[in-house]
Order: C-alpha cells, then sequence, then structure tokens
C-alpha cells in the first residue's frame, strides 16, 4: 500500500468520527511547506544574487539596475525559479527582487497561505521604488492579483500557472487526501478562519484588475488546471492570454517565450508613460 493510500484509508476512517480533528491535520500540512534545496541550474544565478532583509524579516534576492519587477515564486518554491526570466529582465535593463516568501527560504514564519503571500507583497512594495511588474507563479501568481486587491500598486502583472479560484484547490486537497464529506467541509472552514477571510473572497472572478497584464500557463500542467488561466484571463479585461503547449507546472518558468511576453508587456505598459511625459 503507498502511503497516499494508507493516508486516504485513515483519513477515510477517521474523517467520520472526528472530523474537526482530522480535519486539523490536513490544514497544518495544507500550509506547512518543505524546504527543498535549488537545483544545480539555479546556483550560477544564486551566486551572483544580492541578498536583502525588509524591515519586517522578509528575505529577497536582488540582481541588476533599473526600474523594479518584484517576483513572488510558488508554493514550496524558491526565488532562483525564475532564473530564465530574471537574466532577461537584467538583459534588458531591469532590477530584479525575488521574494522568498512566508516560512520559505530565510523569511520568517513556520506557515504560509496566499493571504499571508500577498501581504508580503506589499510589504515588499511599501520599501522598494515604484514596481515596473510584479509577477507571481503558481501560488505566488494568485497573490499577486490578491495583493492588486488589496492596494498593491504597479505599472503591470503576470500570472503564472495560478489557480482562479482556491476554493477549487482546498477541495482537490481534500479530494486527494481522501477527506469524507464533513471533514472537508470542517477543513474548509478552519482554513478560511487561519486566513481571515471566506474563501469565496478568493475568486479572481470577483476582482478589479484595471492595470495591463499577461496570463501564462502550460497546456499540460498537472497541478493547476490550463482552464484557470482561461477563467483569470477573461477575469482581466486588459489583459494577454499565452498558452504554451507544454512546460508543466514548472519548466513553463524556463520557456522564452515567457521572457519575450514579459518584455512585451513592459514595453506596452510604459509607453503611455513616455508618451506623456
Amino acid at each position: 500500500m503507498t502511503t497516499l493510500s494508507w493516508i486516504r484509508g485513515v483519513n477515510g476512517t477517521l474523517g467520520h468520527l472526528a472530523p474537526e480533528h482530522v480535519a486539523g491535520k490536513m490544514r497544518r500540512a495544507f500550509m506547512t511547506p518543505r524546504t527543498l534545496p535549488p537545483k544545480a541550474w539555479e546556483l550560477p544565478l544564486l551566486a551572483k544574487a544580492e541578498r536583502i532583509t525588509l524591515r519586517f524579516g522578509l528575505s529577497a534576492l536582488r540582481w541588476g539596475k533599473g526600474p523594479t519587477v518584484l517576483l513572488m515564486h510558488g508554493w514550496e518554491g524558491r526565488p532562483t525559479q525564475f532564473a530564465a526570466l530574471i537574466e532577461a529582465l537584467v538583459q534588458a535593463g531591469h532590477t530584479v527582487v525575488s521574494l522568498e516568501g512566508p516560512a520559505h527560504g530565510r523569511s520568517p514564519g513556520h506557515q504560509a497561505h496566499v493571504v499571508l503571500f500577498a501581504r508580503a507583497l506589499l510589504e515588499a512594495a511599501a520599501e522598494l521604488p515604484p514596481l515596473r511588474a510584479v509577477i507571481g507563479h503558481s501560488m505566488g501568481g494568485a497573490s499577486v492579483l490578491l495583493a492588486l486587491q488589496m492596494g498593491l500598486r504597479a505599472e503591470a502583472a503576470v500570472s503564472i500557472a495560478a489557480p482562479a479560484r482556491l476554493l477549487g484547490v482546498l477541495r482537490g486537497f481534500a479530494h486527494r487526501l481522501g477527506l469524507p464529506a464533513r471533514a472537508r467541509a470542517a477543513f474548509i472552514r478552519q482554513v478560511e478562519r487561519d486566513v481571515g477571510m471566506q474563501i469565496t473572497r478568493l475568486d479572481v472572478s470577483g476582482y478589479q484588475l484595471e492595470l495591463p497584464g499577461l496570463v501564462v500557463h502550460a497546456a499540460d500542467d498537472g497541478l493547476v488546471a490550463v482552464d484557470e488561466a482561461r477563467i483569470i484571463h477573461k477575469a482581466w479585461f486588459d489583459s494577454r492570454l499565452l498558452l504554451l503547449e507544454e512546460g508543466g507546472h514548472q519548466r513553463v518558468l524556463a520557456d522564452p517565450r515567457l521572457g519575450e511576453a514579459v518584455l512585451e508587456l513592459l514595453a506596452r505598459a510604459s509607453a503611455p508613460a513616455r508618451q506623456t511625459a
């Protein structure tokens, strides 16, 4: 029996008997990231980074000089997973600041969720020059969209392989781990209590997204369905949808078409400012 099968079996039994207890264990697992080491291909960029610490303890890596672009990785991710995109941005004359999200890397905390990631973006933006763009991958992409609703200011934004609806993420997690109905409901209630808002408020279809944007997704993403990108694009009037044939959930970050599309977005977003100057 595989570990997942065993967990599903235990949850299926105990979830009927003690739904709140089982939901609590799964909530802690859902919000507690592992620390994963960088891959060999990330090390050259890591060696060139300047590490900075923001006022309230958030850690970040910085490269380049010029207008600032702020990056946020996904769940159990790292700043240097954006290596190809960072290189393209630096070569084009930008400063890139890539955050380590709460409970990731050297940033403080033991648990994380999308609201904490969004608050981290706001905290970072308050200490940085005006942002040319803000870019997020996976949960980082969802946190970028949420942070924009919470007052984050930038000339443009990019969402990569991000979910449009957190409720779907929670339901998928609960289903994979075999939680029965009462335990699933308790799990969602406990997550809502921890994030401090109703999960339905974390649905991009209710957001106001008025800045230029780019939505990127790979058709073969096995973690976040490509239809999520279509939902984000539909809700985001001034966005371009870039669907790649392959790239999965992680390799999409290394696709050169991502860098090209981001630079095109930045040129478009900054054009009105140049015209009115």
